[in-house]
């Protein structure tokens, strides 16, 4: 792929560092575009630059301390860079260091022209920029500045007539898009119904969870039979899992978790082999599954089962902690 690139700057202030820059750009494989051999008296050379421009697909500008030749009120570097704008074409700005040396002779000396030089400078600063000590120092920093925005932002450039595609190629193309457009609107509409349909359904599963609660009993080390047998919602069960089956955790392990966490009497430790029934622990794992928010991922091993999120749960575990942590800044008094 070549490039069209237009080389932008004032003309008497930079005669050296000009001849430099269309070296480098026809080195990188492209096509350098000036202004220089257009006739500037034509009376169409306004439309004629505005067409050459528009046909490139970079800019680069390139800036000393010279605002203009003498007698000319705008910049011609400006206008082009204004067209560039107009046109969305990227512009790549080399703005001379003012730590650099330069000659007396080269830099506007009107206040009013100084203020404008500035203002410009200010402006290319603002886009793609970076500025040059010399000639050496310009060249360098133009082919890593063009070569990251050719990466970054890769334009339509142009290829050979015998590598262009066929017309039956390019019209099937064209379908395609008209075919790819109509079916990015179709899928906005349903898209619309779908995020509808998953808060219905995300609402009927905190309220499922809400609901309903499950028995749990506790085994303790100094015990010899099940104790302390408490109600538990599910959702409570759920909040603190969700943590848990991040990296999957077996039946055995949930058991362990829920016992340590759950336990209701903290005067005594429960039992490492599982604390709480193995097939209550594996009716909640069920539950869950049934709604969808955990997922078994060792089905046909048997050994025990290992058990995991998945991204449904997270996203309900995400909105029900955006709902209470909007709750919380609602309260009054609440500070930030």
């Amino acid at each position: 792929m070549k490039y069209h690139i237009f080389i932008g700057s004032t003309l008497d202030d930079l005669k050296n560092e000009r001849r430099e820059i269309p070296r480098i750009i026809m080195e990188l494989g492209h096509i350098p575009v000036t202004a220089e051999y257009l006739d500037n008296t034509s009376k169409n050379y306004d439309k004629l630059l505005e067409k050459t421009i528009d046909e490139c697909d970079y800019f680069v500008a390139v800036i000393a301390h010279k605002y203009a030749p003498k007698g000319v009120k705008i910049s011609p570097l400006e206008s082009e860079c204004n067209i560039a704008h107009r046109k969305k074409i990227p512009i790549i700005s080399l703005i001379i260091d003012e730590k650099a040396r330069w000659k007396a002779t080269k830099k506007e000396k009107e206040t009013a022209l100084v203020k404008k030089t500035e203002e410009l400078k200010k402006r290319l600063h603002s886009g793609i920029s970076d500025t040059w000590l010399n000639s050496t120092d310009l060249c360098q920093k133009l082919q890593t500045l063009l070569i990251q925005q050719i990466n970054l932002e890769p334009r339509k450039g142009w290829v050979r007539a015998d590598q262009a595609i066929a017309p039956s190629v390019a019209n099937e193309l064209s379908r395609l898009s008209t075919e790819n457009e109509q079916l990015k609107h179709q899928i906005k509409l349903e898209s619309g119904e779908i995020v509808t349909r998953l808060r219905t359904q995300m609402k009927n599963a905190f309220k499922v969870l809400a609901l309903n609660k499950v028995m749990l009993s506790f085994y303790y080390s100094s015990g010899d039979n099940w104790e302390n047998s408490r109600r538990f919602r599910y959702l409570r069960i759920f909040k603190l899992l969700v943590p848990e089956l991040a990296i999957g955790k077996t039946t055995a392990e949930i058991s362990r978790f829920l016992g340590t966490v759950l336990n209701p009497d903290l005067d005594k430790l429960v039992r490492k082999d599982y604390p709480t029934p193995s097939n209550t622990i594996k009716k909640i794992m069920a539950d869950l599954s049934m709604l969808k928010l955990v997922r078994c991922v060792n089905k046909s091993s048997g050994e025990d089962e290992i058990w995991e999120i998945t991204e449904y749960g997270k996203e309900l575990y995400s909105a029900y902690r955006m709902r209470q942590l909007k709750k919380a800044f609602a309260k009054p008094g609440s500070k930030e």
